[in-house]
């Protein structure tokens, strides 16, 4: 029944089981500190399966970039084209994020959170600062390419492979080869996502049961409140907000677009990552939605650095927690602050660690409020940042598919064809056909009429 089970229904069940155990260790008591559970199989195996995932997942994140954009720019031809796809892409992403943090603060305000609340706790958050926006914009051009992409710069990557495939467009044919291999290199990167994602429903259950397990249900109940508003206000910005904004601008199906999702956020959820889920989104958008990868390249890591609709929730619902919680009355200007804030924020943070903290700690001081009530909001902020990443990665799928749709850069038959990249899955079993062609042309090409298939003759 496994064997024959599709993908999404492995990892599906895997994150329903890795739930379900996670909280079973917790409430049981058989995760205390120093206890065989926690220490060999919680941060031992557990923590070794999720952390090999993760990092297979990221493993493929510069190269898959880098190849796809420079292969993006040479796709689209017209510098000019280029120019339009990236402002069009930016002012979306900036109208969602204020769209985000908007309703966040609605929300927050019409059920009153934290109000006549006292909450004990002895978390401590240390504020990190925040790279002024000067030098964000200033580290965009990377003074050392290797190093940039050894870091993981997203803004630096995406600004070298751009000029990388403007210089190729202006060598013009005598490149067409280069061309060529990098877009055979694309689709080997791909095929290596292909073959991660087949050990997803392991990686999915290792991650999900440590951080199940790790999550003290004392102290759910305590945020219930906050809690509930944050997840109210991630779900109504994606499923209402987000899919009026894809219906209104690309004319794209909803139902469609949602069941073509549910890997990516599912991947999204489990890692917390939108770095490392760009990947699965990539491959999502252009075989599963038929998006050009000239688009897509483009678009999906641009919005995993500085698209942060699920840090701008984070920043609404928690600067009204917080204010009502310490008594501190908000007006109209630092609500707008807020919002004003946040939207910067998401550029001025891009790439940065624990980015959404570092916002939040950002808005604090901005409109007065101790940055030590972050505190108060820690212990869950693992499992709120899970889902976050999961609204973060689906608002770059969806911007990706309206700027794709309004460029005509998508192929609607694909889109519209439910079974779509769904059968490109590596289930372990390399064609023997395939081997032998590929040996033979390995043979004739590469060591010559010698070769006899196993070592040279001597």
């Amino acid at each position: 029944m496994w064997k024959n089970m599709g993908l999404t229904g492995k990892i599906v069940i895997a994150m329903i089981l890795s739930i379900i155990l996670g909280l079973f260790l917790n409430y049981s008591g058989l995760n205390g500190e120093g206890s065989f559970v926690n220490t060999y199989v919680i941060n031992g195996f557990l923590a070794i399966v999720g952390t090999l995932f993760v990092n297979s997942l990221k493993m493929l994140v510069v190269p898959l970039v880098l190849i796809s954009l420079i292969c993006g720019v040479c796709g689209i031809g017209d510098i000019r084209l280029l120019g339009r796809i990236g402002g069009k892409t930016f002012l979306i992403y900036m109208m969602t994020t204020a769209l985000a943090i908007a309703t966040a603060i609605g929300l927050s305000m019409l059920f009153g959170i934290g109000k006549g609340m006292t909450i004990a706790t002895e978390a401590v958050f240390d504020a990190q600062a925040a790279p002024p926006l000067i030098d964000v914009f200033s580290n965009i051009i990377p003074s050392n390419p290797i190093s940039a992409m050894a870091n993981g710069d997203m803004l630096s990557i995406i600004f070298f492979a751009i000029l990388i495939g403007v210089s190729i467009l202006m060598v013009g044919k005598p490149a067409q080869g280069l061309v060529q291999s990098l877009e055979l290199i694309n689709e080997v990167i791909l095929k290596m996502v292909t073959i991660i994602m087949n050990l997803a429903p392991y990686g999915v259950f290792a991650l999900l049961t440590k951080a199940m397990t790790e999550l003290g249900l004392d102290l759910i109940w305590s945020l219930l409140g906050y809690m509930a508003v944050m997840v109210g206000a991630l779900i109504f910005h994606f499923f209402i907000t987000m899919m009026i904004v894809l219906k209104l601008f690309s004319g794209l199906s909803v139902k469609t677009f949602l069941v073509k999702m549910r890997e990516v956020q599912i991947f999204a959820f489990s890692t917390a990552s939108s770095n490392a889920t760009i990947p699965i989104t990539l491959r999502t958008v252009t075989k599963r939605m038929g998006v050009d990868n000239s688009v897509a390249s483009f678009t999906v890591p641009f919005g995993a650095t500085i698209n942060m609709d699920g840090g701008a929730i984070l920043q609404g619902t928690a600067t009204i927690f917080i204010a009502n919680i310490y008594g501190i009355d908000l007006g109209i200007t630092e609500y707008l602050t807020v919002i004003l804030m946040s939207v910067l924020a998401s550029i001025g943070t891009a790439g940065v660690p624990g980015v959404g903290l570092i916002m939040l700690a950002m808005v604090f001081t901005q409109v007065g409020l101790p940055i030590e009530g972050i505190g108060l909001i820690l212990g869950v902020d693992r499992i709120l940042d899970m889902l976050r990443t999961t609204v973060n990665v689906s608002g770059d799928a969806a911007v990706t598919a309206i700027v794709a749709k309004s460029e005509g850069k998508m192929d609607l038959a694909i889109y519209n064809d439910p079974d779509a990249g769904t059968k490109d899955v590596f289930d372990g079993h390399i064609d023997e056909n395939s081997e032998r062609e590929f040996l033979k042309v390995f043979s004739d090409d590469v060591m010559g009429s010698e070769y006899d298939g196993v070592k040279r003759r001597p």
